[in-house]
């Protein structure tokens, strides 16, 4: 099954006292490329992401924005330090009296300390928080896989169709091939008779003519070569595994045939056949950048 490299996920999740927001967003790249956007107290934890998303992600360029918030409503009492902030106020009290100073002091001039009285994270509170950041990441990515498999089957069917349309093509330029050889041979009798006429008869230059003839006409197995490289590409299809970079190999030995087969015919005809077919390999590049 393709899969399209391209796609966008976003997850927010509620769970143990956190709130994690995971947005994932995916492009086309040759390798795997991550760019992690992390608090820098998860900094420590970009090895683990890393390898998480290499699970689902083989080849693209994918970003990913984690961002956590500790639940105030579930998680009020680890928040804030009660007894820390009473001390500050006490001192606040105490510096008032000692400065006497007659402003008042509100429950806002306490909460500007408020980094100060936060309490610190155990061991255990950091595995809890991690464990539902990677719940969350993996949520993502099967979001996010589902949307680059449905991108995939578009391409899918788009590929499909010119795909046929190259195979009906390498049908008529072997036609029009076979059909040619009546009219060539006429032309080399032709040649033959005028080198008698002038009673100049080079039995080398007849042989290179021979050879020369014999070359441009038999495309045979350029067009077999090429029949074959559909079947395989056709084939990919149907595999689980990324196929992305096989497809880009099939691609360039398509062109090289379909190249080949251009510069042996001199048939108006078939020339406009083969640039027809390189127009759609061309068009099938460019989908298959974006396979996985």
């Amino acid at each position: 099954m393709l899969k399209s490299m391209t796609g966008f996920s976003k997850l927010d999740l509620r769970e143990n006292g956190y709130i994690v927001s995971v947005e994932l967003k995916s492009l086309n790249g040759r390798y795997l490329e991550v760019n992690c956007r992390v608090p820098r107290a998860l900094s420590f934890r970009e090895i683990e992401i890393r390898d998480i998303i290499k699970t689902s992600c083989p080849r693209g360029s994918v970003t990913i924005n984690i961002n956590v918030e500790k639940d105030v409503v579930e998680k009020s009492e680890e928040i804030f330090n009660l007894d820390v902030a009473k001390s500050y106020l006490a001192a606040m009290t105490k510096l008032k009296k000692e400065l006497k100073m007659k402003d008042i002091i509100t429950f806002e001039n306490v909460l500007q300390f408020a980094n100060n009285f936060v309490a610190k994270e155990t061991n255990d509170d950091s595995e809890e928080e991690w464990k539902v950041i990677r719940r969350t990441i993996k949520e993502a990515l099967k979001s996010l896989d589902k949307m680059k498999a449905k991108e995939g089957q578009n391409i899918y069917k788009d590929l499909t169709s010119r795909l046929k349309k190259i195979a009906m093509a390498v049908e008529k330029i072997e036609t029009l091939s076979k059909g040619r050889v009546p009219a060539e041979r006429e032309k080399m009798r032709q040649k033959v008779a005028q080198l008698f006429e002038l009673d100049e008869i080079d039995e080398h230059r007849i042989q290179m003519e021979i050879l020369v003839l014999a070359n441009k006409l038999d495309i045979s197995e350029e067009c077999v070569r090429l029949k074959s490289h559909l079947k395989f590409f056709n084939d990919a299809f149907k595999i689980n595994d990324p196929v992305g970079q096989k497809l880009n190999f099939l691609l360039q030995e398509m062109n090289r045939e379909i190249n080949t087969i251009g510069s042996k015919s001199d048939d108006a005809e078939i020339s406009q056949v083969v640039i027809s077919v390189k127009e759609e390999i061309e068009r099938i590049r460019e989908q298959v950048q974006n396979i996985e």
